[in-house]
């Protein structure tokens, strides 16, 4: 399998990078810096250099070429003080999945956040509003795409740490905490998991084995976009 990760010297990004390839699986990493390449290739991706916030879905195309899956896990994750999002929290993941629809590539990933909606209120902090706001906006624009296979998840409260390979994975799971590590290893499970395309599944730590958390969601039903407002 061929994955072009966006935002590929993220952390998340990284640990899925190593899951990949150490499978054997080919992996394309995009990065905003020419510094970041060296962590991506020591992860066992090739960096690709070209800017989220800038690049066409022409340009993104063509990165895409011959892949089987590309995973979105770029974001800054708060917005600014005027309100507004930044392109790597909403636009770039839609013009991510237009430069996939030019490319044949099916299966799209939405590493996204827990309490992602478009409707979201979060009075203590603007910010982070605007942040959740717009990533359930992406969330929805993805899952409403006729040509892509998408699966959107929703991490809680990211930590780093050595993964327990146990999880709870859901339409809701209540509030909780995850490793980054078993993020990865989720992400790198669902992407052999196309049957589960069309899914929001909120994720947190967990008694269940990630492979039979997975397993678990297969057979549910799409949630339905009237759901997610």
């Amino acid at each position: 399998m061929y994955t072009v990760i966006a935002g590929g010297h993220g952390r998340v990004a990284l640990l899925l990078t190593r899951l990949l390839t150490d499978r054997g699986h080919r992996v394309s990493g995009i990065i905003r810096r020419s510094g970041q390449a060296g962590r991506v290739r020591a992860a066992g991706a090739e960096p690709v250099l070209l800017d989220l916030a800038t690049a066409t879905a022409p340009q993104l195309a063509k990165v895409l070429d011959g892949a089987d899956a590309v995973v979105y896990a770029a974001g800054i994750g708060l917005g600014d003080t005027n309100g507004r999002a930044d392109p790597a929290d909403r636009d770039a993941a839609l013009t991510l999945a237009d430069a996939a629809g030019l490319a044949g590539v099916r299966r799209y990933l939405m590493l996204s956040a827990m309490g992602a909606d478009p409707a979201q209120r979060y009075p203590d902090d603007p910010r982070v509003e605007v942040y959740l706001r717009a990533k359930g906006e992406a969330d929805e624009n993805l899952l409403a795409r006729p040509a892509l296979d998408c699966t959107v998840v929703r991490p809680a409260w990211l930590r780093d740490g050595t993964g327990t390979g146990r999880v709870r994975l859901a339409e809701t799971t209540g509030v909780g905490d995850i490793t980054r590590a078993d993020v990865a290893a989720v992400i790198a499970a669902l992407l052999d998991t196309p049957a589960t395309a069309g899914l929001t599944l909120e994720l947190i730590s967990g008694t269940v084995p990630i492979t039979e958390a997975v397993a678990a969601t297969v057979g549910r039903p799409a949630r339905a976009l009237d759901r997610q407002r």
